[in-house]
């Protein structure tokens, strides 16, 4: 739960940046986008063509007298072509007297002229627009640099704003701007509203803002709430002046001399307006990506369900399989993010891919953290009373100490000191500790020695368990054998003390006893006490060793029989041994 709420923490702080449309994060999302979306084949129903450093020369130098652009207009007309699209601007008369001959041109044929956007605050006329669905305000155009009156009478047109997003990269262009009168087209809707032989644009709306535009002839397209279209920058068929390969498709005529027409940045490289204005028309026909309005919904879901997988899945399979699943679930969300966009939905799915990294960082941390501490706590705990083989398997198993315990059959050995009272009045406090210590040092050994666990020193006496913590074979006989070699033990140690042993065998809760922030590894049971009262009973028996029927049915171990007697606690005789 520690480690959950952690994970909690974090997943909060990581949707900040998508509920606040961070840039850096809508950075990495467009170029995602780049990276996945599929470039599309063209339609083959347009054609750029490109008037260039050469084409000036050979015609006198830029700027091109409007009498030889009514000339290119003819040719690419007498060339097969649908219509022509001018994305140049033609603010100001012609000087040298062109502008009746080339509007002449213009209004013969389906024909576009451009019109920037500029911050002057004047309008041109709107476009017929009708509106399906509730009414909506959108931000404003600033105002349209608009052509001279002869040419806009003669031809259509067509706003070429481009919008950057956060990068300085055009990726959507709106199909239809709003002015304080009514819509204004960009010049690639406009192509193909006069294509279609259409006189209005109907705009569907829904409470957000724009839904979709339909244009007459070809399948509604939808948008943003803005209205804006997400460009597939898709391969249009070029030619030059002297080629003109136009047959059968409507012409986007532009400079890509040098100097002339400013380049566009975009996620294809930079490019000149007349191409994106082909690519824009381009993409309504073609069945091209969108962001979704419910986009952010989306993306906080995907965080926050993946980040919790994430953390439940390394918190509760460990962190072997954790690393495993986790190594399993991050190419999935890759997968699923690739799926999305190449059927058109721009769903980010990478700030979800991040996340799901930062917080299993976070996790593995923790729980590696967490074992740490357990590891230090267990060998804090049992270095002294287990032997280094066993400390070593509940470090690396420790759920085989979980709070509580659990019933299990164990062999458990009692000791005692005889006359530590009488030791005790004859000799100073710290000759009794010394003497004391050394018969305690003595007693554990032999217990580490034969896979015992020193449980606990009480005073003079002393309290082990075989078969817990760790699982012990034959403990009944390494309880006996432990016995045995603290007696040979303690002579050799010429300490002047004697010492009762009491062992018994049999059923007891083991495990750890306390609270949940202080407990101590013990054993409940009446095997437990029966054993203590056992050692008690080496005084009235005059044994050294005890030990009960328990023990000696499990083990090997030849003993003797000795004469049943009576403990506190039991109505019956006990049965008792002793070697």
């Amino acid at each position: 739960m520690y480690n959950m709420k952690w994970a909690l923490t974090l997943i909060g702080i990581l949707t900040l940046p998508l509920l606040f449309n961070s840039q850096a994060l809508e950075t990495l999302r467009l170029k995602t986008f780049d990276a996945l979306v599929e470039t599309p084949n063209s339609t083959g129903h347009f054609t750029v063509l490109n008037i260039s450093e050469q084409d000036l020369n050979d015609m006198g130098g830029y700027p091109l007298p409007r009498q030889d652009l009514a000339k290119i207009h003819k040719d690419i007309m007498n060339a097969g072509a649908y219509g022509v699209g001018w994305v140049m601007l033609f603010p100001h008369a012609d000087r040298m007297g062109g502008d009746d001959a080339f509007a002449l041109e213009l209004s013969k044929s389906a024909s576009v002229i451009a019109m920037p956007e500029v911050d002057n605050g004047l309008y041109p006329a709107t476009h017929g627009t009708v509106i399906k669905g509730p009414d909506i305000t959108l931000p404003q155009a600033s105002g349209f640099l608009s052509n001279v009156d002869i040419l806009k009478q003669s031809a259509s047109q067509g706003a070429i704003s481009a919008p950057v997003d956060v990068d300085n990269l055009v990726r959507q262009i709106p199909l239809l701007q709003q002015t304080p009168t009514g819509w204004v087209a960009s010049f690639g809707t406009e192509v193909l509203k006069i294509l279609g032989g259409g006189n209005t644009y109907q705009i569907v709306t829904n409470q957000n803002g724009i839904d979709m535009v339909r244009v007459r002839g070809i399948p509604p397209v939808d948008t943003d709430s803005l209205g804006r279209k997400w460009i597939s920058w898709v391969d249009t068929t070029q030619t030059t002046l002297k080629e003109m390969n136009v047959e059968s498709t409507f012409v986007f005529v532009g400079f890509t001399a040098k100097g002339i027409s400013p380049q566009v940045a975009t996620p294809v490289g930079l490019l000149e307006p007349h191409k994106i204005q082909a690519a824009l028309s381009e993409s309504m026909l073609l069945d091209s990506p969108q962001i979704p309005e419910y986009r952010l919904l989306a993306e906080l879901l995907i965080l926050i369900l993946s980040g919790l997988l994430t953390a439940l899945v390394i918190n509760y399979l460990g962190i072997t399989k954790g690393v495993v699943s986790f190594l399993v679930m991050l190419p999935l969300m890759g997968y699923f993010e690739n799926y999305f966009v190449t059927n058109n939905l721009l769903i980010d799915f990478t700030w979800g891919m991040i996340s799901m990294t930062l917080i299993a960082t976070q996790q593995f941390y923790l729980n590696f953290r967490t074992q740490f501490k357990l590891r230090q706590q267990i060998k804090k705990q049992f270095e002294h009373y287990l032997d280094p083989r066993q400390v070593k398997q509940l470090q690396d198993n420790p759920e085989l100490l979980k709070l509580g315990g659990d019933r299990r059959k164990c062999t458990f050995l009692f000791t005692d000191v005889r006359g530590f009272t009488s030791l005790s009045e004859r000799l100073e406090p710290e000759e009794v500790t010394e003497i004391m210590n050394k018969a305690l040092t003595i007693q554990a050994n032999a217990v580490k020695r034969n896979g015992g666990m020193v449980d606990k020193y009480i005073g003079d006496a002393m309290m082990a368990i075989f078969n817990a913590p760790v699982d012990l074979d034959e403990h009944e006989n390494k309880a006996i054998q432990t016995a045995l070699e603290i007696h040979q033990d303690m002579e050799e140690a010429n300490l002047g003390i004697e010492i009762g042993i009491g062992i018994n065998t049999g059923y007891a809760v083991v495990g750890n006893m306390g609270s949940d922030t202080r407990f101590d590894y013990s054993a409940i049971g009446d095997a437990v006490n029966l054993a203590a009262r056992l050692e008690s009973s080496t005084k009235e028996v005059g044994k050294d060793i005890v030990i009960g029927v328990g023990t000696i049915v499990g083990s090997t171990t030849q003993a003797k029989l000795l004469d049943p007697i009576y403990v506190k606690g039991k109505s019956e005789p006990i049965i008792i041994y002793t070697i």
